[in-house]
């Protein structure tokens, strides 16, 4: 009997002893895992001290993330590094050889058929193929070939610096206008300029909005920026990086749809506030043909002026779109008043004749080019660099 006694002692140390050690792997993959969890952003991790830290989103990979602000514990982060601006003078100068590449084959088709020895009715009807072509529009394309029929005549005998010289004046003609177009920038009557920035989506306005922006910082100006377009947290949230980089305050609303005239009304009074020098408002983009996007553009504009004028009306087109922007903008100048034009995507696939054709038809200037997509490609225009970038000389 004892020695069953003993055997069963034995038997159930052999037991406890080997469960123990199968128990330590099991307590190890745990610990495991839990060192894993805090990876991963399964939890809370304890930790020895005692003190908590919760973990990163599942999947996260934390060898990527921006290394950490050095400084005090608890201390902000450093504001970002303000970008300097160059001055917007001379920027459609500097910016010439990449129009022309965009443009020379327009004037260089009318110095070819212009060079001629004869030119008879067939080559007057070419030229005119090619002015329309090149969106200059119809009835601006018959004005310019019946000028030239009648300084051919007048003057006879053409060498190739001679046509140069007609071609140029008789476009520089088409091109200049009477109207001003400098943009009205600085305060006055102790309170900041105000623009308001339209068009239909797409053409670019809220790239427009920053381009301006910075060139105007760049001039030594102090710029507040309206996030009107509320419907686009995108825009939105494009526009307040644009001012980011050159220190320009922006006011925005953080209800996606909030009410556009309530914004653009609060960027206006905070821009007398702060005593600012411009204050630009990007609107949301709205097509031509819906009434009541375009009666909600009025709302904006009145509600603004309940606080003070408007100043400057900049209605973006993008230059590729041709006859089709004519359509846009005749519908804009009837509800806001347009005063000025700014031109995108004028290096690109654009034919420069539309320039001639919007200011014929808008009776406003071409006021700003955009030439590119860097962030200084928003240049003033000027109609004696255009046109010679079209002729390539």
């Amino acid at each position: 009997m004892e020695y069953i006694i003993l055997i069963v002692v034995l038997a159930v140390l052999i037991v406890a002893a080997g469960g123990t050690m199968l128990l330590r792997p099991r307590l190890g993959r745990g610990r495991r895992g839990g060192e894993l969890g805090q990876g991963t952003g399964t939890g809370t991790i304890t930790r020895p001290e005692g003190d908590t830290a919760t973990g990163s989103a599942a999947g996260t990979d934390t060898a990527s993330a921006p290394p950490r602000p050095t400084g005090p514990a608890g201390a902000p982060p450093a504001p970002p590094v303000l970008e300097k601006p160059p001055p917007s003078a001379g920027r459609m100068a500097r910016l010439r050889a990449r129009l022309a590449k965009s443009q020379t084959g327009f004037g260089s088709a009318l110095l070819t058929l212009l060079s001629r020895e004869r030119l008879d009715d067939e080559t007057w009807d070419e030229i005119e193929e090619v002015l329309i072509t090149a969106d200059v529009g119809v009835t601006p394309a018959r004005q310019i070939v019946s000028d030239l029929k009648t300084r051919v005549k007048v003057e006879g005998t053409r060498t190739p610096d001679e046509v140069r010289a007609m071609l140029r004046a008789e476009l520089l003609g088409q091109v200049e206008t009477e109207a001003s177009r400098a943009l009205r920038t600085h305060r006055h009557e102790g309170r900041p300029a105000v623009i308001l920035v339209v068009g239909v989506n797409g053409t670019g306005k809220t790239t427009t909005c920053g381009k301006l922006a910075r060139s105007l910082v760049g001039d030594g100006q102090s710029v507040v920026l309206g996030a009107a377009d509320t419907f686009r947290a995108a825009a939105v949230d494009q526009l307040q990086t644009w001012g980011d980089r050159v220190g320009a305050e922006v006011v925005r609303s953080d209800k996606e749809g909030a009410d556009p005239a309530s914004v653009a009304f609060e960027a206006v009074s905070q821009g007398i506030e702060a005593e600012a020098d411009v204050v630009l408002i990007d609107t949301a983009g709205r097509l031509h043909t819906k009434i009541g996007l375009m009666d909600e553009l009025d709302k904006v504009k009145r509600v603004v002026e309940k606080r003070t004028s408007v100043d400057e009306v900049l209605l973006v087109l993008d230059a590729t779109t041709g006859q089709n922007g004519l359509r846009q903008a005749r519908v804009f100048a009837e509800v806001v008043d347009v005063s000025g034009i700014v031109l995108t995507k004028l290096d690109g696939t654009a034919k420069g004749g539309i320039v001639i054709a919007v200011q014929r038809e808008l009776g406003v200037p071409v006021k700003l080019v955009g030439l590119g997509e860097g962030p200084d490609d928003l240049a003033p225009f000027d109609a004696a660099t255009f046109v010679d970038a079209i002729l390539g000389g």
